[in-house]
């Protein structure tokens, strides 16, 4: 049987990015115990693990980092010796781009669902986005339906009767309405990191960095991250906000 205290913690997905941050924070927010839990794949940078130690400090939340060697798999600019594109902002999405990490989310999930079973978690966030975001496939709702079918098969504890439900809050949630979730729950944005390159500040001319300035400005806020340089239409944005 499942105890009391299994029924409000969760295991929580923190990037360290907007979406992971605000996920935390929504988290929090409804009452769960949570574990932060952060990934060392491999990926071309660690500036984005050290804005997750920092929003996990931030919240006093337990954090587990978990190192993996995505890196011996590669085909992702993430992964690989493959350059991170400047991509129109109006072709993104339209395929799925380089930086598409191969199984990263199916991966990460089956790590996150042990960790869930072995501290008897029956919840499991991840801050997935299936409408502003660069295409990969393992964010649409399809998959997220797929996975917790399998799960349900997959650990003693939901044989026995128990649950663990993976849940993407944020799914069908566009940038612009994540920046305000954020900002009314007041999650230190300043502290998270969503940039493709591990510079000292954001590119601004990644996929990832294009797609946060559109939500802030959509959202009619202003990005408090400090970047080397913005695309036009969020220049054009704070000179007419200012």
């Amino acid at each position: 049987m499942q105890n009391q205290a299994g029924k409000n913690r969760a295991v929580s997905l923190l990037s360290g990015g907007l979406d992971s941050s605000t996920l935390l924070s929504y988290v929090l927010s409804k009452g769960y115990e949570v574990i932060a839990l952060s990934f060392d794949y491999g990926q071309r940078h660690t500036r984005e693990l050290d804005s997750a130690r920092k929003i996990a400090s931030y919240y006093g939340v337990k954090h587990k980092i978990m190192k993996l060697d995505l890196r011996a798999i590669g085909g992702s600019a993430l992964t690989g010796d493959i350059e991170v594109p400047d991509v129109p902002m109006e072709d993104i999405g339209k395929e799925i781009p380089v930086t598409y990490v191969p199984a990263r989310n199916t991966i990460l999930l089956s790590i996150a669902l042990g960790l869930a079973e072995v501290t008897d978690s029956s919840k499991i966030f991840i801050g997935a986005n299936a409408l502003d975001y660069s295409g990969y496939p393992d964010c649409r709702p399809e998959y997220f339906d797929s996975i917790n079918k399998t799960f349900n098969l997959a650990t003693k504890k939901t044989v026995e009767g128990g649950s663990i439900e993976v849940e993407a809050p944020l799914l069908r949630y566009s940038k612009a309405d994540i920046v305000r979730l954020a900002n009314r729950l007041k999650t230190p944005l300043e502290l998270t990191w969503s940039c493709y390159n591990g510079k000292e500040r954001a590119c601004g001319v990644c996929d990832s960095c294009k797609l946060r300035l559109k939500g802030f400005m959509e959202a009619g806020l202003e990005d408090p991250v400090e970047y080397e340089s913005y695309p036009d239409f969020y220049s054009d944005y704070i000179k007419n906000r200012r």
